[in-house]
């Protein structure tokens, strides 16, 4: 079959509208999903940054929802035509952190997600004259009208939801909860240090509120730091002198935990002499530079370490973010702004510039 999608064809080019060619049916446990909406996260933008190591040309779109149009045969998935889902990344469901439900720490996941899926001969996923594109990013290569995904990475939701506004909930939105619910469990009492007020940040600030839990937001823009006000966060801009003692102050000592999503190092620095004794910071963000810690910022029983995916398993996570959603105590709808498809290359801009927290494509014929 053919159908649109966004094509990357080199790291330093615009993405392109093309008509592509998929030459595959679903096999047994896979499902051909109708894409209404997905968003676009910074994880999609560094495949510009990537130096080779993710190959293009490529469809790239990794927080996906849809319609199942076709599924394959073999065993029952419990996904059937007709169902409604959101797309979350892939993982092989075999190894031993799979089997102990850490989906995110897949002894696979590089190879799966990141560094476009498995390699197929022949191609399943080709431009019209023939030329083999990436496949599968994060499972999905969800930047088009139509995807060819795993039933593990697919959970099932009520058709009565706006369908094309929740693909975020599979990846940026599971990661800042994630964090919050998983990685640390807060609850009532607990406080809680925001570094960055991008997507991940403010529905890591959503879920804390949601919890509990005191939260105080950094970042540097002022709109942001105004969002992170209105979803429950203290504010504090990110250039504000002796930054640590004045988080200190509001966290009665020190917070419990931190979450970066910069990677700036100065902040990681900041962040963890904030923190109490045993406090734990995590790290979400990739980062670019080598991270040197200041001494004594681990002193006292503190701790860092990396999160991937919000420690989630997305079947019971997305389900649990959608309930909160549905009470009015997980807004992440208020970060959207959609775009067509064909609108690809200004959401780019728009997400680069800060305009825009969280930028959601919607297929030309669903937005037109």
């Amino acid at each position: 079959m053919r159908f649109q999608a966004a094509v990357l064809r080199s790291y330093d080019a615009p993405f392109t509208l093309e008509e592509v060619e998929l030459r595959a049916e679903p096999a047994a446990g896979e499902l051909l999903v109708e894409i209404a909406g997905t968003g676009m996260c910074r994880t999609d933008l560094a495949v510009r940054r990537s130096a080779g190591r993710s190959p293009v040309p490529a469809v790239l779109g990794h927080e996906g929802a849809g319609t199942v149009v076709r599924t394959g045969d073999g065993p029952d998935t419990g996904i059937g035509v007709g169902d409604h889902v959101v797309l979350s990344f892939d993982s092989c469901g075999r190894c031993p952190t799979c089997r102990g439900a850490a989906p995110a720490y897949c002894d696979s996941f590089a190879s799966l997600n990141l560094f476009g899926g498995r390699g197929e001969k022949p191609a399943r996923l080709t431009d019209t004259s023939g030329n083999a594109l990436a496949p599968r990013w994060f499972g999905q290569s969800s930047f088009a009208e139509y995807a060819l995904v795993p039933a593990r990475n697919a959970v099932r939701v009520d058709p009565a939801l706006p369908l094309e506004l929740l693909g975020p909930l599979g990846c940026g939105a599971l990661t800042g909860a994630g964090a919050v619910l998983n990685t640390f469990e807060a609850g009532p009492g607990d406080t809680l240090v925001v570094l960055g007020a991008g997507a991940v940040g403010l529905t890591a600030v959503m879920a804390a509120t949601a919890a509990g839990a005191l939260t105080v937001a950094v970042d540097r823009h002022p709109e942001r730091l105004a969002a992170a006000e209105r979803f429950g966060a203290i504010a504090l801009p990110a250039a504000s002198p002796d930054l640590p003692e004045r988080i200190r102050r509001l966290t009665d000592g020190g917070a419990r935990y931190a979450l970066d999503t910069t990677a700036s190092p100065p902040l990681i620095n900041q962040a963890l002499h904030a923190l109490r004794p045993t406090g734990s910071l995590g790290l979400v963000a990739r980062l670019h530079t080598p991270l040197t810690l200041e001494p004594g910022t681990l002193d006292r029983g503190r701790s860092v370490r990396h999160i991937c995916e919000g420690d989630a398993v997305p079947a019971l996570l997305i389900p649990r973010l959608i309930a909160l959603w549905r009470a009015g105590r997980f807004p992440f709808d208020e970060l959207i702004r959609t775009y067509p498809l064909s609108g690809i290359n200004e959401a780019e801009r728009d997400c680069d510039a800060g305009r825009v927290v969280k930028p959601v494509l919607l297929p030309d014929k669903a937005s037109g």
